[in-house]
C-alpha cells in the first residue's frame, strides 16, 4: 500500500493520471523505482548512481515512470543540482524518447550561471525542439570555452550551426575537458543516429590532440557516420603503413568504423573482423575508457558482429569466471562472454550455466546476487523466453535494484536485445552516459 502510494504521489504531484495504457513496466516495479527516486530527492544515497541507471533504462519504455524523470527533473532544475546523477538520467531520458516535458526543463536549466553543466547540454544535443536555440546560441557565444564547446556541438547537431565556430573553439579545449567530453556527449551521439557531417572540422581537430586510441575511436565513429572519409581513411593507412607494433589496433579500428557504416545501412553486409588475436591490452586501448580500466566493451563489440577471433578471450572468461567447486558463473565478463558463446560458437552447455547464474536458488547475497538480472537478460536474448521471464518474477522482488531493472525489461519484452552495452553500464555499472 505504502510503495503505491508513492507512484500516486508523485504522478498526482503534476496532476497527470496514474496508470499509461501503454506502460510495458509492471505496476509494482514502477512503485518501486518511483519510492527510490522520491527518497533520493530527500537525501541523496550512495547508491544513486546505480538507481539513476536503472530509472534511465526503464523511463524509456514506461510513460508512468517518464512522469516521474519529468518531476525530478524539475526539482532538481530548482535547486541547482546540476550534478546529481539523478538530474543526468532524468532529463536524457526525457530528451531521448523527445517527451514534450523536456524543452522547458532543459531551457529552464540552461538559464542558470552554470548552464545547467554537461549533463544539460548533453540532452539538448538529443532534442531538435526549436525552443532552446536562443540559450544554445548565448551560452555558445560565452566566455567559457567548455561551455561553448558543447553548446556550439549541440547546435551543430541540430543543425542550427555549419561547423566552423565548433571548429574554431576545438583547439581551445585541454585534455580534461576533452576526456569529459567524451564521457558526457560523444559517446552517446556514437551511440545515437547519425549526426550532419558540419561536425567532422571539429571532431578532426580533437584527434589530433588526442593520444587515447579508444577515445579517437569514438570521435572518429560519429564523424565516419556523419559522411567524412578522413578518419576511415587514416586507421587504414594506419593499419598497413605504420608502425608495426600497432598495425593490428588500426586494424580493429579501421573494421569498427567500417562496420558502424554498416549497420546505418539495413541490409548491408557487415564487414569481416580482422583475423588478429586480441589481448587484454589491446582490447582496453580500444575502449573509450582509461586503460586502465581493463574494460572489454570493444571485445563485446566485436562477439556481437560474430567475430571468431574473439573466442578465446570469450572462452577464457567464461573459464576465468567459473568457480571450479561448481559455484558457476562468477562475474559479469562470464555472463556476457556465455551469451556469445551459446549464440554464435556452439556452447549449448552454457544455457544452463546461464539459468543456474540467474536462479534465486543461488544465493540471495554477494556477487552472484548482482550476477542473476544479467543472466536472465542473456536468456532472454537467446530465445529462452518463458524460462527468463519465470525468473524475472523473482527479480522484480530483489532487494537489488539491477536486477529489479533487468528482470522488468524482460518482462516487457519485445524483439530487440536486453543485454546490451548501453544497459550494462546504465544498470550494471552506473555510468551516467
Amino acid at each position: 500500500m505504502q510503495t503505491a502510494g508513492k507512484e500516486k504521489k508523485i504522478a498526482s504531484r503534476a496532476g497527470r493520471p496514474e496508470l499509461a495504457r501503454a506502460d510495458m513496466i509492471d505496476k509494482g516495479t514502477r512503485a518501486r523505482i518511483l519510492a527510490e527516486v522520491d527518497a533520493a530527492l530527500k537525501r541523496r544515497p550512495a547508491s544513486e548512481a546505480k538507481l539513476s541507471g536503472a530509472f534511465h533504462a526503464l523511463a524509456q519504455k514506461s510513460a508512468a515512470l517518464r512522469n516521474g524523470a519529468a518531476d525530478a527533473a524539475d526539482v532538481l532544475v530548482r535547486r541547482r543540482s546540476f550534478d546529481r546523477d539523478l538530474y543526468s538520467a532524468s532529463v536524457r531520458a526525457l530528451a531521448e524518447v523527445a517527451d514534450r516535458r523536456a524543452p522547458a526543463l532543459l531551457v529552464a536549466a540552461l538559464a542558470s550561471d552554470e548552464a545547467g553543466g554537461s549533463a544539460t547540454l548533453a540532452a539538448s544535443s538529443v532534442t531538435s525542439h526549436p525552443a532552446l536555440a536562443p540559450s544554445l546560441g548565448r551560452i555558445a557565444a560565452g566566455r567559457q570555452s567548455y561551455l561553448a564547446f558543447l553548446a556550439e556541438t549541440a547546435r551543430v547537431v541540430r543543425g542550427e550551426a555549419n561547423g566552423t565556430y565548433l571548429a574554431q573553439l576545438s583547439p581551445m579545449i585541454k585534455e580534461a575537458h576533452r576526456i569529459s567530453a567524451c564521457v558526457d556527449v560523444f559517446v552517446a551521439l556514437a551511440r545515437g543516429p547519425a549526426v550532419p557531417r558540419a561536425i567532422a572540422p571539429a571532431l578532426s581537430i580533437l584527434r589530433g590532440a588526442e593520444r587515447h586510441l579508444g577515445r579517437w575511436l569514438v570521435m572518429a565513429e560519429i564523424a565516419t557516420r556523419a559522411g567524412d572519409p578522413e578518419a576511415l581513411d587514416e586507421a587504414r593507412a594506419r593499419a598497413t603503413s605504420g608502425p608495426s607494433s600497432s598495425r593490428g589496433a588500426w586494424a580493429l579500428v579501421a573494421w569498427a568504423l567500417e562496420d558502424a557504416l554498416a549497420r546505418d545501412r539495413p541490409g548491408a553486409p557487415r564487414p569481416a573482423c580482422p583475423d588478429a588475436r586480441p589481448t587484454v591490452e589491446l582490447i582496453a586501448r580500444l575502449s573509450d575508457r582509461p586503460s586502465a580500466n581493463r574494460d572489454m566493451t570493444f571485445l563485446f563489440r566485436m562477439a556481437e558482429s560474430g567475430a571468431a577471433c574473439a573466442r578465446p578471450m570469450l572462452d577464457a572468461m567464461v573459464k576465468g569466471g567459473n568457480d571450479a567447486r561448481g559455484g558457476g558463473l562468477l562475474d559479469e565478463l562470464a555472463v556476457r562472454a556465455a551469451l556469445y558463446l551459446v549464440r554464435d560458437h556452439g556452447r549449448g552447455d552454457l544455457v544452463e550455466a546461464l539459468a543456474e547464474c540467474a536462479s534465486p536458488r543461488r544465493g540471495k547475497s554477494g556477487k552472484r546476487e548482482e550476477l542473476r538480472g544479467m543472466a536472465a537478460a542473456a536468456l532472454f536474448d537467446l530465445g529462452q523466453r518463458d524460462r527468463a521471464v519465470d525468473l524475472a518474477d523473482d527479480l522484480v522482488a530483489s532487494r537489488l535494484l539491477g536486477n529489479v531493472a533487468w528482470g522488468a525489461l524482460v518482462r516487457a519484452g519485445g524483439d530487440a536485445p536486453i543485454l546490451t552495452e548501453a544497459h550494462v553500464r546504465w544498470i550494471q555499472w552506473g555510468w551516467p552516459e
